[in-house]
């Protein structure tokens, strides 16, 4: 096990298999020493649990919750890639996209789930640039999506 894993199972958290693609895409791809994970949805054991807008349907606390997922989701398609999350070297940037009410406009505080989860598995190395949007419209009405770029370390 992996000091990354071995530090989510401190968290009461295990890595997820990688979410499977909706489209004509890749979960993660890597170039060079980077490697970019698609925007990846709160999908636990294959389904939405949860659907809306932030603001109206859904809180803001919950969607918070459902960027942890999504970052949970990410580490696992960086990890397909990368064949070790222990090779993070740090994490660059964070994009986190809010399906949101037309009033709500705290994206920053729902993305911080995601942004919080990666700085408390990976210290220092999960400290990122990052931008929080918030849109009409996600992927099967989800609340949230989120996408990671990672550089990593060469062994």
């Amino acid at each position: 096990m992996s000091a990354v894993e071995a530090k989510l199972a401190e968290l009461g958290l295990t890595l997820p298999e990688v979410v499977p693609p909706l489209a004509a895409y890749q979960p993660a791809v890597r170039s060079g020493a980077y490697v970019y994970t698609s925007g990846q949805l709160p999908m636990v054991n294959g389904k939405l649990e949860v659907t809306g807008k932030v603001g109206h349907e859904v809180t803001p606390e919950e969607a918070k919750d459902l960027a942890r997922i999504c970052a949970l989701n990410a580490l696992a398609a960086v990890k397909s890639v990368a064949g070790d999350l222990d090779r993070i070297a740090r994490v660059v940037k964070v994009v986190g996209f809010v399906a949101s009410a037309p009033d709500f406009t705290g994206q920053p505080g729902v993305v911080n789930g995601a942004s919080e989860l990666l700085s408390e598995v990976l210290g220092d190395r999960g400290v990122h640039a990052r931008s929080a949007v918030g849109v009409a419209v996600l992927p099967l009405d989800a609340p949230v999506e989120v996408e990671v770029q990672v550089e990593l370390e060469e062994r």
